[in-house]
């Protein structure tokens, strides 16, 4: 069905963005400073470290985390020299300038070279705040961008490859002082190759390619984990619900590992809610790694939703037997470490279709959204968070959407807000080439693995996504790819259905490569990209496309992940790259989808914009590069007119369909 806008924008003010200067105007300015001897700041010296002692940015985790952020040294090496020269060994300050972690180097540099990557050095001094020789250490970096290597006084302890996604590394007994100031050092690396996720480089033509800004350095917070025998690995809570009547089962999962020298007996125990928890007790090996599990009955359960975020907190403690006390009969238990999460009970599942959310049928409208920032470009912080959760809410999206799992705060507020998250893994246009190798496929795996165990908890998470417009014609390879870390998703986590989200181009046709996945998203541009042979340049072909894609896959649940027009500046209506454009864009479009009460949802592309690449055009005959302009927020932050259509639409829809009390079945 052909639907036939009737909206007339009506043109508000937004301040045009500056237009960039011309580089020629800078000359004068730059023969001047020629003749002047400029004296750059030095770091200051460092002083004998100090003792972290900052709280962790996000609730849910293990106790024992000290916050490092902070002040920081750091050093660019573009010529990658500091292996060669030991910088990780360095006691000096020459080079060195001081930052604040979270930090990206390049987080106002807009040219090639930053874009293509470098190589920076972080090192920070610190005391440990107990000398105790029975305690671990652990560090855990939240996100380095992209590959790291980490030295502890002066020796390489472990590596990383992948951003977006933390790692921890125990600190070993036999390198950290106890009662001195030890050296942490992280060399960090950015450049981004063909089998890198999201994948960079230069096209056959040399124009740069990539989704998003290549953002080196530490870009999220790093910690200090005291451990005291006993560490939490892994805690998995998976609510499970029949019906939206029925009794929810809860299982609590954990993995126990031993830091400590010698064996050790250990009892988990806690609460779920107001509901007592014994997971029991077990014997750990020096070294070792023991699982304790228990599945409970929660009656009557409050379930979680948009717009009724019910959630349960979770502690849990691990103990061993302490010392009797004098006149008591029997020793009381001393806790090594605890941990602490919000559950929601909530039941997922694709059935014949439909996308249900506590049996009833979902009709979400989202957004997409990255965490960007002018100034700290991808390191930005919890005061950033809460305003693009609030512009969401504002909005009223009860879906977001990112290329790469996003900090676990944002999630937490997901969580207490109601907003559901479309999590996903950031294997972005990677070619068949690359995704033929092994290497590449483990790599894959890994960023699955790792997002489903760090993020699991989340209520607001309600599908694994494995990727984003691979190749529109899959094909063996890509098949191949799909099937196994759909496979893997389901494994990992059956309580939630896995995603894929393709480039909507009428020649792809149907793909049975898709067959494993449950949730198929469309990012479709009629109207705005001409697409392959002009396809989708049309936009009055969109209905008859997704009718299309709904015959494919009728037992899909199908939603819209993508859709926008870029926007600086006002003009006529029929003029790409306007306010009224992108208003009559957004009308139509979501109009449409109006028209489909099949579909399950329809995300906008994006909610603020943020930089892409150098050159980066998007479709606007008067583009700003690097800058995309879909968002409905500048970069600045200004609401452009199109924002309040979308508010407008989006609080005009009944966002949840009713259904019969029903929740079993399907995935």
């Amino acid at each position: 069905m052909t639907h036939t806008s009737s909206f007339v924008p009506t043109p508000v003010a937004v301040p045009a963005r500056p237009a960039r200067r011309h580089r020629l105007v800078l000359l004068p300015l730059l023969l001047a400073l020629l003749a002047t001897v400029v004296v750059l700041p030095q770091a200051p010296a460092h002083a004998a470290g100090s003792v972290p002692n900052g709280k962790p940015l996000y609730e849910y985790g293990p106790s024992g985390r000290i916050l490092m952020n902070g002040s920081w040294l750091f050093r660019l090496d573009k010529a990658e020299v500091g292996l060669k020269e030991h910088f990780e060994d360095q006691t000096g300050t020459a080079g060195w300038s001081p930052v604040k972690v979270p930090n990206a180097w390049n987080a106002t540099d807009e040219s090639l070279e930053s874009f293509q990557g470098s190589v920076g050095w972080y090192r920070k001094d610190f005391r440990l705040p107990s000398a105790d020789k029975s305690l671990s250490w652990v560090v855990r970096l939240e996100s380095v961008n992209y590959r790291s290597r980490v030295f502890l006084n002066g020796t390489a302890i472990g590596s990383n490859r992948g951003a977006y996604l933390p790692f921890e590394i125990r600190l070993p007994n036999g390198l950290l002082k106890r009662s001195g100031t030890n050296r942490l050092v992280v060399r960090v690396e950015n450049h981004r190759f063909a089998y890198d996720f999201p994948p960079a480089g230069l096209s056959v033509a040399g124009a740069p390619t990539g989704g998003w800004w290549n953002y080196g350095g530490l870009l999220r917070e790093v910690y200090l984990r005291k451990v005291e025998k006993v560490d939490f690995s892994r805690v998995l809570v998976r609510p499970t619900i029949d019906c939206t009547t029925c009794d929810a089962k809860v299982k609590v999962e954990t993995v126990l590992r031993n830091a400590g020298p010698g064996s050790v007996t250990t009892r988990v125990t806690g609460t779920y809610g107001t509901q007592k928890l014994d997971l029991g007790s077990t014997t750990i090996s020096a070294g070792g790694f023991r699982s304790l599990s228990r599945t409970i009955t929660v009656r009557n359960p409050k379930l979680w939703a948009p717009g009724s975020p019910n959630l349960y907190t979770v502690r849990l403690a691990a103990t061993v037997a302490g010392k009797k006390a004098k006149g008591k009969k029997a020793a009381t238990r001393r806790t090594l470490q605890s941990y602490f999460l919000r559950s929601g009970i909530r039941s997922v599942k694709v059935v014949d279709g439909k996308w249900l959310l506590n049996g009833r049928a979902l009709n979400f409208r989202g957004l997409g959204m990255h965490e960007d920032d002018p100034k700290l470009g991808f390191a930005i912080n919890n005061k950033i968070r809460d305003r693009e959760v609030a512009s969401a809410k504002e909005l009223g999206a009860t879906m977001v959407r990112s290329h790469y799992p996003i900090h676990p705060y944002t999630l937490e507020q997901l969580d207490k807000q109601g907003i559901m998250n479309w999590s996903e893994i950031p294997v972005y246009s990677v070619r068949t080439t690359e995704l033929k190798k092994k290497l590449v496929r483990d790599l894959a795996a890994k960023e699955l693995a790792s997002n489903i165990t760090e993020n699991g908890n989340h209520a607001s998470i309600v599908v694994w996504s494995v990727g984003n417009e691979l190749s529109s014609r899959p094909g063996a390879v890509q098949g191949a790819y799909l099937a196994k870390a759909a496979k893997t998703a389901k494994r990992m986590d059956p309580t939630r259905p896995v995603g894929y989200a393709v480039a909507g181009y009428p020649a792809a046709g149907c793909q049975a490569e898709y067959a494993p996945l449950d949730v198929l998203g469309i990012n479709e541009y009629f109207g705005w990209y001409p697409g392959p042979n002009g396809q989708v340049a049309d936009r009055t072909l969109m209905s008859a496309y997704l009718d299309t894609v709904h015959a494919c896959y009728p037992k899909k649940a199908l939603v819209i992940t993508e859709t926008g027009a870029e926007a600086n500046r006002s003009g006529p209506v029929e003029e790409k790259g306007t306010y009224e454009f992108q208003q009559d864009f957004v009308n139509y479009h979501f109009g449409v989808y109006a028209t489909k009460p099949w579909l399950a949802g329809a995300m906008y592309w994006a909610m603020e914009e943020f930089r892409v690449r150098p050159g980066w055009q998007g479709g606007n005959p008067r583009p700003n590069p690097p800058i995309h302009e879909k968002g409905l927020i500048t970069f600045a932050g200004v609401k452009k007119p199109a924002w309040f259509d979308v508010q407008r639409i989006f609080k005009g829809t009944k966002q949840i369909r009713s259904l019969p009390p029903r929740v079993g079945g399907g995935t």
